[in-house]
């Protein structure tokens, strides 16, 4: 068997290290679903889901090509690992994968505008789990 030395890397999850604990993120991925989208403005939200906002299958006009539809949120799927802020958006609108519209389109933009550089932070000594920005961590930390 062979040492391979310090995690950084495993099934498109980025593992950094620090020595209060470790950060998972996926930002390599977040930037490639980003392209795939061709969304190239840099506008962001707060919140990746519309407060009060019910979806239904008849809202707005169908996809005249719903693949794109059902790449992105195949891949926003996979996303929720390090970011569990969007599970439920991506799971409202995944639900309409099957025929999707341009309403629904525009709830993945949003989903879309409010990802970037962020993961998850296990402190080592704490059993919850924090949100950090992956810059803040990388400029504060010594990273193997």
């Amino acid at each position: 068997m062979k040492d391979l030395g310090s995690l950084r890397y495993f099934l498109g999850i980025e593992v950094a290290f620090s020595p209060k604990g470790y950060l998972l993120s996926q930002s390599k991925y977040t930037t490639d679903i980003l392209e795939r989208a061709r969304l190239t403005d840099t506008r962001t939200v707060d919140t990746p889901y519309e407060l009060n906002v019910q979806y239904s299958p008849s809202d707005g006009n169908p996809l005249s090509d719903p693949t794109l539809y059902r790449t992105i949120v195949g891949s926003l799927v996979y996303l929720t690992i390090t970011r569990p802020d969007i599970a439920y958006a991506v799971h409202i609108v995944s639900q309409f994968v099957a025929s999707p519209t341009t309403v629904h389109w525009a709830a993945v933009l949003r989903i879309l505008r409010r990802i970037s550089c962020y993961g998850i932070y296990y402190q080592r000594d704490c059993l919850v789990t924090c949100r950090y920005g992956c810059f803040f961590f990388l400029s504060h930390s010594h990273v193997l």
